[in-house]
């Protein structure tokens, strides 16, 4: 099945919203074309979205359903790379994926996040401080970087057991992860290090083990019932390093923005019309924190009419899709014509920003309530914060993928 003219989707991300509603303007199903020509199917319907991402027939899996891949015509040198490389449970298809996701999921249970309050409410605090000194005088803040970044961090390496010494090429290597608009010298080299840098730490916790999320991860390696391959455990920690940390940063960044630029829904919070949960759902609805992504391949030819959607439209065996998260969060056609404004007091604040189905985000508990946490003790301390620059002068970061900004400048009073 051969793809209509697509649309080109901008690696730089520089308008994800304006790009988003062109692809609803185009359909709830359109092509799309990423780095490299690499062609795909963008689905921006939620309702056709969600039918998709439960159906037995598509898959996660480049290497039994993806024919480009198979056939080697991806690049090392590809942006998207790592995205469709790893061998872990993001990647995996039916038993696979049940039998990694299950090795992960101890880790994310109700109850090991909610112990989880007192030690996030621990590290906002002395993070608030940091943030609190360094405007004392009046100065600006970059509160994505002294607050938005560091407090996930921090939670998803103290439940790996990272150490402090690997944290920092950690983290410059998640960033260039989502920078979709990187060369292939930059793809490749990040590629190396981040692998370097998880080999380093599975070392040292083969040497000295403790009570953390790698640790139990090689035990499962090494001589567990549901093995895992080494590349499956350096994979994992991709996922779990990459995915625990990145998209929460860009929800606190977009909810605490959404708040500055829009005070009467604050407002709503401070008055006990809606809660910081409120905050949260919403900010998750009209900012994913990830806004379209990589890749799901068809095991058959599927026929949108049969999952609701448009007629004479069939994604081809083997063809990849696109899941548009950031179109999907403003559908009018679910949330009304104002779907693209942030309101704290909507009714309807479902969304699929973690995802919906068998990959639905582990880590969504977890991160909601890194964001409340943050959200509450940030507002509650710096009850005069704002922006330090128009709106409008705030950079996006240079990636499709991940939505959020390079930095946001704030003064506290």
């Amino acid at each position: 099945m051969g793809y209509p003219r697509p649309l080109v989707i901008d690696p730089t991300g520089r308008d994800i919203h304006g790009e988003a509603a062109r692809i609803r303007e185009l359909g709830p199903v359109v092509p799309v074309e990423l780095p490299e020509g690499v062609q795909a199917w963008a689905v921006s319907s939620p309702g056709l979205l969600k039918r998709l991402l439960t159906d037995p027939r598509v898959s996660k899996d480049p290497r039994r359903h993806w024919p480009q891949w198979i056939k080697g015509e991806i690049s090392p040198e590809w942006p998207l790379f790592t995205w469709v490389a790893v061998q872990n449970m993001f990647t995996a298809y039916g038993g696979e994926h049940k039998r990694l996701r299950t090795l992960v999921s101890k880790a994310f249970t109700a109850r090991r996040t909610s112990a989880l309050r007192p030690r996030v409410e621990e590290i906002a605090a002395t993070l608030l401080d940091g943030v609190e000194a360094a405007g004392r005088h009046g100065d600006i803040v970059d509160l994505r970087e002294e607050f938005c970044y560091p407090l996930p961090i921090q939670v998803i390496s103290e439940l790996l057991g990272l150490p402090g010494e690997l944290g920092a090429e950690l983290r410059a290597v998640v960033d260039g992860v989502f920078h979709t608009s990187a060369t292939p010298e930059e793809v490749t080299d990040n590629y190396a290090r981040f692998y370097a840098a998880l080999g380093e730490l599975v070392a040292l916790k083969r040497r000295s083990p403790g009570d953390d999320l790698t640790s139990a991860l090689i035990a499962a390696r090494d001589d567990g019932d549901n093995r895992l391959s080494e590349q499956e455990l350096l994979d994992t920690l991709v996922l779990v390093i990459s995915a625990g940390h990145e998209t929460t940063v860009n929800l606190i960044d977009n909810a605490v923005h959404l708040l500055l630029t829009h005070p009467d829904q604050l407002t709503h919070v401070r008055s006990g019309r809606a809660s910081w949960e409120d905050v949260v759902e919403e900010a998750l609805r009209v900012e994913a924190p990830v806004a379209s992504l990589p890749l799901r391949y068809a095991v058959d030819d599927l026929v949108m009419s049969e999952f609701g959607g448009p007629d004479g439209v069939v994604i081809g065996k083997g063809e990849a899709i696109l899941a548009a998260y950031a179109a999907a969060g403003r559908h009018p056609g679910k949330y009304g014509e104002d779907a693209d404004l942030f309101d704290v007091t909507r009714f309807d604040k479902e969304h699929l920003a973690f995802g919906h189905g068998v990959h639905f985000c582990l880590g969504a508990p977890l991160g909601r309530l890194e964001a409340h946490i943050a959200l509450r003790a940030l507002f509650d301390r710096f009850p005069g914060l704002r922006l330090a620059v128009p709106q409008d002068e705030l950079e996006p970061v240079e990636s499709f993928i991940s939505n959020g900004h390079r930095a946001l400048p704030v003064h506290l009073s």
